[in-house]
C-alpha cells in the first residue's frame, strides 16, 4: 500500500447503525493537513456540529496515524482525536505502543467513530473486515485484565488492542484509553467519550505493507534519523535515565509542583528521581514500535509492603502529580498508585491534580469526614490517594463530584475552592510550575487543549537558552510570544506526522522533511513544515473560539497568579494578571490575531484557510 494512498483511506464507523464505509477524502485534506493531529483538526470542525455534548452520540472520537507510522521511520506514534469532556475543547492525545502501526496494517490511515451502540460493544478489525461484536465478556473488567481476554476471545496475542477501563465506562472526565500495556491516549477524557459510546474496546488485525513512493530517498532519510538520534546527548540520557531524571533539575529550578502546587520543590524529589527507581525496581528497557529511544524501564519491585508489582517507568509527569504534588517520597508507593490509575483508567496526571485538590479541600474544611466515610484525607498519604482513586472510577459517594475534575469540583464547593484549583480550561495543570519562567506560564495558558507542557517547552531557553543568537531572559515578559508560538507551530506540524516527544530531540526537522518528502512524493522542506504547523494551530483556534472559548480562557490559576513561591531562590515570583495580559499581547501580535486572539483575516488568507470550505463529509451509511 503507497503511504499516499493509505493517507487517504479513512475507515467511518456508525455505531448507532452498526455499520461502516470507508469516508470519501478530499485532496485538499491530505496536501493541507497531511495527517495526524492535522487531519483530526480539520475532520472534528467539518463534521461535528457546533456546541455538541461531548457524551453525545454526535461526537467523534478518531484513531488517527501519521503519514510516517508503521513505516521504518524511527519513534512515529499515533493520537486520538475528540471533543474533551472535561474542557470543551479540542482534544488530541498520543500513543505509543503498537496499535497505530496496526490501523496502518488493516490498511487505513484512520479510523473514525461516531453513534453510539445500544449494548455495550467492542469494534474488531481485520484487515478490511470490520465487525460490532458485544462486549458483555469484558465490560467492567480492568485494562490490563480486558486487553488478556481479548486475546483469549481472538485466540491470538498478536491483535493489538486500545481500550478503556471501569473509569471511562463510568464516563470520569479525565478516563484514558489503554492503547496496549502502558501505552496511553491519557489526557483530556478521551476513554469518557468511548465510554458514552457504550465502546469497551477497538481490536485490530492487519496484514498490509506500506511502502514509501520513494523507496531509496526514504531510506537515506530514515538512516540520517537514526544517526541523528544515536548523537543526541539527549535521546542518550533518554534511553539510560527516562523522563524521571527531570525531576532532579525541576526541583533544583523550584517547578516542582508539590503539596497542590503551594510550592515549587519537595524535599522528598530524591525519592522518585531515576535513581530512586532504578534501586527500587528497574531491571531492562522497553520500547514501542521502531523506537531506539526505549525509554521505558520496566521491573519489579522487590522489597517493601509493594513486593512483587511489575511496573513501567513512573514517568516524570506522574511522579510528580502523583508523587510531589501530593507529599509522597517513596516511589514504590508512587508506582502502585500509577498502575492502579492505568488499570482503572484514569490519567494520572489529572488524577494526582485532582487528588491534590481533594486533600487540600477536606485539610479546609470544604470536604468533611462525612463525605468521606470517616476518612481523613492527607498529604504524604498514599491511603488517602488510594482511597480517592476508588471512589473516583466507581463515581460513588464523593467520587462523583471529582470524577468532573478539579474546576467543575470547585465551582460546585464554592468558598474559595478556585483559589487552589489547579487547571487551565478545565485541563489540571501538567507537573510544570510556571510561577518563575513567563514562557511557560504563556504556553499553558494558550494551549489548545488546555493546560499542557507538549505544546510548546520554553522552560529549555528560560533556564539558559539560547533563541536567535542571544541569551533568553528567565524573568522577562518581552519576547517569550515569539518563542512561544514558534514552538507550538513546530510541534503542531510534527504531531501531525506523528512522532515520539522525545525523538524531537534528535532529529532535526530537515530530516523530517526529507522522510515526509520520500513517503509522500512531494516537495517539503521546513518552510513548508512550519506553514503546516501554523495552519493546524489556527484551524484548532478556530474550532475552541466556535465551542465559545474567548481570550479570558487563555488564563491561569490563581495559585500561579495570586500566590507567589513561598521560599527558596525565585521565593515571591508569580504571573500576575496584568503580567499575563502582557504576554498574550504580544504572542496574539506574533501569531496574527486580533486583540481578542481571534486569527486575522490575513492570517487566514496568507495560510489558505479562508479558502478552504468543507472538506471533510460523513458518508451515507445504510
Amino acid at each position: 500500500m503507497n503511504i499516499s494512498e493509505g493517507m487517504k483511506k479513512l475507515l467511518y464507523i456508525d455505531l448507532n447503525r452498526k455499520a461502516s464505509s470507508e469516508l470519501a477524502v478530499d485532496p485538499r485534506l491530505e496536501e493541507n493537513f497531511v495527517g495526524g493531529k492535522g487531519y483530526g483538526a480539520r475532520i472534528l470542525y467539518d463534521l461535528l456540529p457546533a456546541g455538541c455534548d461531548p457524551l453525545a452520540p454526535e461526537n467523534l472520537l478518531m484513531f488517527l496515524a501519521g503519514p510516517l507510522t508503521a513505516t521504518l521511520a524511527p519513534a512515529t506514534r499515533g493520537c486520538v482525536v475528540t471533543k474533551s469532556p472535561l474542557t470543551g475543547t479540542f482534544a488530541d492525545s498520543y500513543f505509543g505502543g503498537h496499535f497505530a502501526q496496526e490501523i496502518r496494517y488493516c490498511g487505513y490511515g484512520g479510523i473514525i467513530i461516531a453513534g453510539r451502540a445500544e449494548q455495550p460493544s467492542y469494534i474488531w478489525i481485520d484487515d478490511g473486515t470490520v465487525e460490532i461484536r458485544p462486549a458483555d465478556q469484558i465490560w467492567g473488567l480492568d485494562t490490563f485484565a480486558t486487553v488478556e481476554k481479548i486475546g483469549r476471545i481472538a485466540g491470538s496475542e498478536s491483535v493489538k488492542t486500545a481500550c478503556i477501563g471501569p473509569a471511562g465506562e463510568n464516563m470520569v472526565s479525565y478516563a484514558l484509553i489503554n492503547c496496549e500495556y502502558n501505552r496511553h491516549a491519557g489526557r483530556a477524557g478521551t476513554g469518557a467519550v468511548m465510554g458514552s459510546k457504550n465502546l469497551k474496546a477497538v481490536v485490530l488485525r492487519g496484514s498490509e505493507t506500506v511502502s514509501p513512493a520513494n523507496p531509496e530517498a526514504f531510506m537515506a532519510a530514515v538512516d540520517r534519523a537514526y544517526a541523528e538520534l544515536a548523537d543526541s546527548e539527549d535521546v542518550k540520557n533518554f534511553n539510560i535515565d527516562g523522563t524521571p531524571a527531570s525531576i532532579d533539575f525541576a526541583n533544583a529550578e523550584q517547578l516542582l509542583p508539590a503539596y497542590n502546587y503551594f510550592d515549587g520543590s519537595f524535599e522528598g524529589a530524591a525519592g522518585l528521581n531515576s535513581e530512586a527507581q532504578r534501586r527500587q525496581f528497574w531491571l531492562r528497557n522497553v520500547a514501542c514500535a521502531g523506537c531506539p529511544i526505549a525509554c521505558g524501564k520496566v521491573g519489579l519491585i522487590r522489597r517493601g509492603r509493594r513486593k512483587g508489582l511489575i511496573s513501567d517507568v513512573v514517568e516524570y509527569e506522574t511522579a510528580a502529580m502523583m508523587g510531589s504534588n501530593l507529599g509522597l517520597s517513596d516511589v514504590r508507593e508512587v508506582a502502585y498508585l500509577v498502575k492502579k490509575c492505568d488499570a482503572l483508567g484514569l490519567d494520572g496526571m489529572s488524577a494526582g491534580g485532582v487528588a491534590g485538590f481533594a486533600i487540600e479541600a477536606f485539610q479546609k474544611g470544604l470536604i468533611t469526614a462525612a463525605e468521606t466515610e470517616g476518612k481523613a484525607l492527607q498529604f504524604g498519604d498514599s491511603e488517602s490517594v488510594d482511597y480517592l482513586l476508588d471512589l473516583i472510577a466507581s463515581r460513588r459517594g464523593l467520587g462523583d463530584l471529582l470524577a468532573r475534575g478539579v474546576k467543575e469540583a470547585a465551582r460546585e464547593l464554592g468558598d474559595g475552592a478556585a483559589d487552589f484549583a489547579v487547571h487551565i480550561k478545565g485541563l489540571e495543570s501538567p507537573a510544570w510550575g510556571p510561577r518563575s519562567v513567563p514562557g511557560m506560564a504563556l504556553a499553558l495558558a494558550t494551549a489548545d487543549r488546555g493546560g499542557c507542557h507538549q505544546r510548546a517547552f520554553p522552560i529549555l531557553y528560560e533556564v539558559g537558552g539560547e533563541w536567535d543568537g542571544k541569551m533568553v531572559e528567565r524573568s522577562a515578559l518581552e519576547g517569550k510570544g515569539i518563542i512561544v508560538a514558534h514552538l507550538q507551530n513546530y510541534l503542531a506540524a510534527l504531531d501531525t506526522l506523528v512522532k515520539c516527544d522525545f525523538a524531537q530531540y534528535g532529529i532535526t526537522g530537515e530530516t523530517y522533511c526529507q522522510m515526509l518528502e520520500a513517503a509522500l512524493g512531494r516537495p517539503f522542506d521546513t518552510t513548508r513544515l512550519m506553514a503546516l504547523g501554523e495552519r493546524i494551530w489556527n484551524q484548532v483556534r478556530l474550532f475552541n473560539l466556535r465551542e465559545g472559548f474567548t481570550r479570558a480562557d487563555d488564563s491561569l490559576p490563581k495559585r500561579f497568579s495570586e500566590e507567589p513561591l513561598p521560599e527558596g531562590p525565585y521565593q515571591g515570583e508569580k504571573i500576575s494578571g496584568a503580567d499575563l495580559d502582557r504576554l498574550l499581547d504580544d504572542y496574539y501580535t506574533a501569531r496574527g490575531w486580533d486583540s481578542a486572539g481571534r486569527p486575522a483575516g490575513e492570517t487566514l488568507a496568507r495560510l489558505g484557510l479562508d479558502q478552504l470550505t468543507t472538506l471533510v463529509r460523513a458518508p451515507d451509511i445504510e
